[in-house]
């Protein structure tokens, strides 16, 4: 991985069959309007592959299509893995298929973090490591099927999580000593506005809810952070580490919220 694959990494729908919308379950709640078993269909998808209500999802009550990233698993597995024939002209391969779907996935996402890492100065110590750890998934992930169902997501995950962790460390080296350290903490509707958090470890926290106006979350590390509902409205995020679109997607905004450069403001962020 010689360059900055995040664009690589993108879903890109309309070289995809629909992936998202057939592999995974998903029940009535606030994120779906309805209840849609794994490997059928959801009822909105039309027979170009396209969905019926893309133009206003929240609208009709799937929220959780609009943050969903497949971070461009949807065109691997598709045109890729399956050199261009979907699974409604090969429906004998539509089961493995949808089983391929969700590996191919979260190997993206592992490229998608590997390949922010690299663009850290302060991480160098790792680079080399990320970046071959890196070349074996994305070879992997253009692999046939069969080796990739037996790959062990969750060893590939520990080895470059640990990868990760170590950049991560060596980049918040760079905040004063007073980081902070919230790793998996349940700080759901907690009020942090204003908060100083440069630097600090918000790997896995529950920050559902939580007030963060104001705050200055520059070199924190959000990795895997849930911000659903998150007031974010005037936080800094410019530099935030491990940042998903998904994430910022998921949360509430403003025009004074400041984002990466690398990710896109949410649509539904008021101006």
């Amino acid at each position: 991985m010689s360059e900055d694959a995040r664009p690589r990494l993108r879903a890109d729908c309309s070289r995809c069959f629909a992936l998202c919308c057939v592999a995974p379950a998903f029940a009535a709640s606030s994120d779906f309007a309805l209840t849609k078993p794994a490997g059928r269909p959801c009822p909105n998808l039309a027979a170009d592959f396209r969905c019926g209500i893309h133009a206003d999802l929240r609208g009709h009550g799937f929220p959780g299509c609009v943050v969903y990233d497949c971070f461009g698993a949807g065109q691997q597995v598709s045109q890729v893995v399956y050199a261009g024939r979907d699974w409604r002209a090969a429906p004998e391969n539509a089961p493995q298929m949808f089983a391929v779907f969700p590996i191919v996935r979260d190997l993206h996402e592992l490229l998608y973090y590997a390949a922010e890492a690299l663009t850290l100065a302060a991480a160098e110590p790792v680079h080399d490591e990320l970046r071959a750890a890196a070349d074996a998934i994305e070879r992997l992930t253009a692999a046939d099927a069969g080796t990739l169902l037996a790959v062990d997501v969750t060893a590939r995950r520990g080895e470059v999580n640990v990868l990760l962790s170590r950049a991560s460390e060596l980049v918040r080296a760079q905040v004063p000593s007073r980081r902070a350290d919230h790793r998996r903490a349940n700080l759901m509707g907690v009020r942090l506005a204003g908060r100083d958090l440069r630097g600090a470890n918000l790997r896995g926290a529950l920050l559902i809810g939580a007030d963060l106006r104001r705050a200055d979350l520059r070199l924190a590390d959000v990795t895997g952070a849930d911000l659903r509902g998150a007031d974010l409205g005037g936080a800094n995020l410019s530099d935030t580490l491990f940042l998903l679109q998904s994430q910022l997607t998921a949360a509430h905004g403003d025009a004074r919220t400041m984002v990466p450069a690398t990710l896109v403001r949410p649509a539904h962020w008021p101006a």
